[in-house]
């Protein structure tokens, strides 16, 4: 770009490449609306006010927002490849994804973190990178590969690298853990974020005092408002599985507005394609009643400021000409989408181009697990026992616990339908270990069959649940053979299946192809049934040791409140 010419530009010496004219500034620096037209030179916004372009697109009267941000993602977690996750968001008015690559960091370690940078260049929105500090989670699953600070401390000379990614393993912090230490403070003055379900009190304080800035955990307005008492700032999350804008809404008054801004974590392709993105939680926030301008600051400058992205988040000379046009600011439809001062959505269909969003790294084949039979979900027993239950809560990632009494047959413990109790097992299927975890689950509602899943977070291990081993193992050796994904089994046969062979994580077809694969397996679980609405969602967050209480990993139990393993019987 030349400054000479931008400046030109901006003062009417020279033409602009592109006039939005017609327009309602939604101004989140002035925190006003106002009129005047949008100059763009070479995908920068020259000025505003009264301008002439090469090239002139009248919007009129409709509202212009600065492009929203969304401030933590896991793009893994639509299942869609990068390029195909950008065509989706950005025809929703997104401009900007702050991702923490840790699933394919999981799975791939560094290669799949490099994948992920190399595969977003050319893409329609611009997409910046948290280092994964957490891999594995926690020393209770057994993830692809292990990240060190010494492992992650070079990506930090990406340029697209901003700092480091959610610190889940919010006890080792609190404990003065080493190697947690070492990874926030390679950062330097480089934002860290945070993950600390619960976390209140001292404990609190040790967390914030390492330098640690951000959560997106919190589920009650208590703990985000002793989170914000202590400096941090609160990302609201309405993702498919985790939704918390309706608790923490309140908070957000004129006083505290800086503080907080708006996350997806976690969204599955159908709920893109049906509800948005970050646009999403700008039409429900204002629908609770808040003021559109601080809901649409939410989306877009308090992300950008946490982060340092001074050229984004608000429609200003100077900066990125990422902007969304939008019919009024109740419904918040977006209408067109502009890129970098391209043209790339309209009316809700992707208009622009993706060029490049290859990468050199190895991203499949990923599924090496140990051979195993339904016999490696057997739980021997020789009479009645009482055992932990992991109780399920639906759109929630964490879980309740309970003790549960079975009864024996034929010298083993087996689910209970009439319970709606199954079993549940991860199977280690990154380096054939044979390891296989096994326990009891409550809030699927199985009538009959199992439903198996190659998304296990953090560690993605191969995770199944059902009402028989044998379903179980059908279920989970189809994914196996097709290089991960999901799978529903019933009576000896696969029902339904959704292939993700880029690292047992992600598809390799487009968004309306994979929205199609997953309503063929929402019918199948449909015939089990599952009283959850997003069942396969659900059963991936059952491995993640970090947000409990109670969760499973291919280790076995993991008592998340205490943070230690756990057997399968209770005392």
């Amino acid at each position: 770009m030349s400054l000479k010419k931008l400046v030109d530009v901006g003062a009417g010496r020279r033409e602009a490449d592109l006039v939005i004219r017609g327009g309602r500034i939604v101004n989140v620096l002035s925190m006003e609306v106002h009129d005047g037209d949008v100059a763009i030179f070479d995908g920068r916004i020259a000025g505003i006010g009264d301008y002439k372009g090469r090239e002139t697109v009248d919007v009129k009267g409709q509202y212009l927002v600065p492009g929203l941000i969304d401030g933590h993602v896991h793009i893994e977690s639509s299942m869609l490849s990068v390029p195909e996750f950008s065509k989706v968001v950005c025809a929703c008015g997104t401009a900007v994804v702050v991702t923490d690559p840790h699933e394919i960091a999981n799975v791939l370690g560094v290669d799949g973190i490099r994948y992920m940078i190399e595969s977003s260049a050319g893409v329609p929105l611009d997409v910046f990178v948290m280092l994964s500090s957490c891999v594995p989670a926690s020393h209770f699953e057994s993830a692809g590969a292990t990240l060190m600070a010494k492992d992650l401390e070079p990506l930090l000379d990406e340029p697209r690298v901003l700092g480091l990614a959610e610190m889940m393993n919010f006890p080792g912090v609190v404990m003065g853990d080493a190697e947690c230490l070492a990874k926030v403070e390679m950062t330097g003055d480089r934002p860290v974020d945070g993950h600390a379900p619960g976390l209140r009190g001292i404990g609190l304080c040790a967390y914030a005092a390492s330098g640690i800035g951000s959560d997106h955990e919190c589920t009650t307005a208590e703990e985000a408002a002793e989170k914000l008492r202590m400096g941090m700032r609160i990302m609201i999350r309405e993702g498919s599985q985790a939704r918390n804008l309706d608790a923490l809404l309140p908070l957000v008054k004129p006083e505290t507005l800086d503080r907080f801004f708006f996350v997806t974590d976690d969204k599955t392709v159908d709920d893109l394609l049906a509800e948005g993105h970050i646009d999403h939680l700008v039409r429900r926030a204002i629908g609770k009643g808040m003021n559109p301008l601080h809901a649409v600051r939410l989306a877009t400058y308090n992300a950008a400021n946490w982060f340092g992205l001074k050229d984004f988040g608000a429609i200003a000379p100077g900066r990125v000409a990422s902007i969304a046009c939008v019919d009024d600011l109740k419904t918040f439809k977006v209408t067109k989408v502009w890129h970098r001062g391209t043209l790339v959505a309209e009316d809700g269909a992707f208009v622009g181009t993706v060029s490049g969003g290859g990468s050199s790294k190895q991203v499949t084949g990923t599924m090496n697990a140990a051979a195993f039979d339904a016999g490696c979900f057997r739980v021997a027993s020789d009479g009645d026992t009482r055992v932990h239950v992991i109780e399920v809560l639906e759109d929630r990632i964490d879980t309740q616990r309970s003790v549960e009494a079975i009864s024996s047959v034929d010298g083993e413990l087996r689910a209970d339908p009439s319970r709606d109790l199954a079993k549940i097992a991860v199977i280690e299927r990154h380096h054939a270990t044979g390891r296989v975890g096994v326990g009891f689950v409550r809030g699927f509602g199985f009538e009959n069959g199992a439903l198996a899943s190659s998304v296990g977070h953090d560690a993605h291990n191969l995770v199944v649940t059902g009402t028989n081993d044998e379903d179980m193992c059908v279920a989970a050796r189809w994914l196996v053979e097709i290089g991960g994904g999901f799978c529903i089994a019933q009576g000896g046969k696969v029902l339904a299946d959704v292939p993700l062979p880029i690292g047992g994580l992600m598809s390799d077809v487009d968004a309306k192809t994979l929205d199609g694969q997953f309503h063929t397996l929402r019918e199948a679980a449909g015939r089990l049934p599952s009283k959850l609405r997003h069942p396969y969602m659900a059963l991936a967050f059952l491995s993640l040791s970090v947000i409990g209480s109670l969760k499973i990993t291919d280790r076995g139990l993991v008592d998340v409140d205490k943070f230690e393993l756990t057997g399968l019987v209770a005392d």
